[in-house]
């Protein structure tokens, strides 16, 4: 059967980006028409102009920490949704609580592709262990199968030893769930005697899956990788046999940008993850999700040519207390800004005893003590804050994303 889940997956980049970027003006008009909110935000937007990655990179973030405060003041959805709620198949919560729609349609998560890259085909049962309560995890999977015509188990969470004896008498071909409850189940199949080797495949996600649980799992019989989703964009990107990082969705559009910024990195280094979704009753453009990653570069050895991402790699929003007072990554990035001697800065706050010192590293061939003192009076005006200032050589600060660090624990 065919590897692939359709031909986009293996369309060239310059076919996949002419095809993505002739559309998303359409969707931005849409956006702009029916949700309140970039109704707004994009007023002084014109959809035809943002043709090209330049062009989308001037548009403002909406962060997915911002939902909750959206919501409350523009309840239920804060004005993001482009459907009504009366036309919508199914509301979930998330906790914050955040509302997500599931609009109608099929596989609208578009989750059946991760399935389909996990080795899932039609005809074979899914034993389903994402949970079927407020969030929407077991009906995104659960629709997906059906998408590609495969019966589901909604077995949701807990009740392990009903779960073992489950795959003892039903034989699913294959799970999806998170990966620690799966070796849960396993191994109670195990104490308890009971066949599981009808399992063999595994799509999990919801939470990391480190190379010791899927060695573990892998021991146990079953092949398992990884889809990156969220109740509000659907799939993100999913990984293939290869194993070697994430495929990007093909009906998304994703860039890594400096976290508290909307400002694109260069290619492999660390940042947010921000989408643009095709969706059209949740039109999310440029929707960050606060997860932090980074492109890989080339193509996967499966032949899928998309975008990889290399996984979660961390939490983009850093927001930290020091002294009594907040302070943010987008705080950080605006002392940059006002330095071109600046290449990249990095807060880090640690303890001097009983009181906090925060200090701001930044990557500058300039290591003057003027340019130091400069650095310093801007971060008391930005921040509010008194910090110290050390230099580094440009590239010697680690690629890890992270604007604000907190060692003080």
């Amino acid at each position: 059967m065919n590897e692939f889940y359709d031909a986009s997956e293996t369309r060239s980049t310059d076919a996949r980006e002419a095809a993505l970027f002739a559309a998303l003006p359409g969707q931005i008009a849409h956006a702009k028409a029916k949700a309140t909110y970039f109704a707004t935000v994009l007023a002084d937007v014109n959809p035809a102009d943002i043709a090209d990655r330049a062009a989308l990179a001037r548009l403002p973030v909406t962060r997915k920490s911002d939902l909750i405060d959206l919501q409350q003041a523009a309840p239920p959805f804060g004005g993001l949704t482009a459907t009504d709620k009366s036309k919508l198949f199914r509301v979930f919560a998330s906790p914050g609580p955040i509302y997500d729609p599931e609009g109608g349609g099929t596989d609208w998560w578009r989750i059946g592709r991760a399935l389909w890259a996990a080795g899932f085909r039609p005809g074979e049962l899914m034993h389903n262990c994402f949970s079927y309560h407020f969030t929407p995890g077991g009906i995104m999977f659960e629709t997906a199968a059906h998408a590609i015509g495969c019966p589901v188990f909604p077995a949701g969470v807990g009740n392990t030893e009903q779960q073992a004896r489950a795959v003892a008498d039903l034989r699913p071909a294959g799970y999806s769930g998170t990966p620690s409850f799966l070796k849960i189940i396993l191994e109670k199949a195990v104490e308890m005697g009971l066949d599981h080797s009808s399992l063999t495949k595994a799509c999990v996600s919801g939470e990391a899956l480190l190379p010791p649980l899927r060695q573990s799992l892998n021991d146990l019989g079953v092949d398992v990788v990884q889809a990156y989703a969220t109740a509000d964009l659907g799939l993100i990107a999913y990984e293939s046999k290869a194993k070697e990082g994430l495929v990007v969705d093909e009906g998304i559009i994703v860039e890594i940008v400096r976290p508290g910024t909307n400002d694109p990195v260069v290619a492999g280094e660390v940042g947010e993850v921000v989408v643009t979704s095709f969706n059209p009753d949740y039109p999310l453009i440029r929707f960050g999700t606060g997860d932090l990653s980074a492109v890989l570069a080339g193509h996967s050895p499966c032949g899928r040519t998309n975008m990889r991402l290399k996984g979660w790699m961390g939490r983009a929003d850093q927001t930290t207390k020091i002294k009594g007072m907040f302070v943010h990554p987008r705080q950080i990035n605006d002392v940059a800004k006002r330095f071109d001697v600046i290449a990249r800065a990095k807060l880090v706050v640690e303890k001097d005893g009983d009181a906090d010192r925060m200090t701001l590293h930044v990557e500058s061939a300039d290591h003057s003590e003027s340019l130091a003192a400069s650095i310093r009076d801007t971060m008391q005006s930005v921040c509010k804050l008194k910090g110290n200032v050390a230099f580094h050589a440009p590239g010697a600060l680690p690629n890890d994303g992270k604007v604000i660090e907190d060692k003080r624990s």
